[in-house]
């Protein structure tokens, strides 16, 4: 039986989980051109991220999507990881925020993380949002 917290599951079954939650949030899309990009150097990794990070993490009932979004942009406006922003901002979509609450998370993060990083996190969202309302 699959529990949305993950405990007790197998590992195929966390990575089932994780594979389902990491398409739901990221889009097959996205998730498809990354398991065609996986090499036998990246094979674990992908694997790892998606048996931990989306069947543990994201598929705990602690927060539902829209707050583990808020948290995953802020963590990756304060850390830099644009290439990751940039995905998540479309994820943040996904998972029912709004252009205008994405604008009110990047405002925030600049008193917390710094003036430079919520302007090239505007700047990313801007790119990324371009044909948004």
């Amino acid at each position: 039986m699959t529990r949305p917290d993950g405990e007790g599951l197998t590992d195929q079954e966390r990575y089932d989980q994780g594979m389902a939650v990491r398409r739901e949030v990221l889009s097959d899309a996205h998730v498809d051109r990354a398991i065609a990009g996986t090499s036998p150097l990246t094979a674990d990794f992908q694997d790892f991220i998606t048996r931990v990070a989306w069947g543990d993490v994201w598929s705990r009932p602690g927060l539902d999507r829209r707050a583990r979004s808020v948290a995953v942009l802020t963590a990756l406006i304060a850390l830099g990881h644009h290439e990751e922003l940039a995905m998540h901002l479309r994820a943040a979509l996904r998972n029912g925020l709004t252009v205008d609450e994405v604008r009110e998370v990047i405002l925030q993060s600049a008193v917390y993380c710094g003036v430079p990083a919520a302007n090239t996190a505007f700047r990313i969202a801007a790119e990324v949002y371009v044909d948004a309302p």
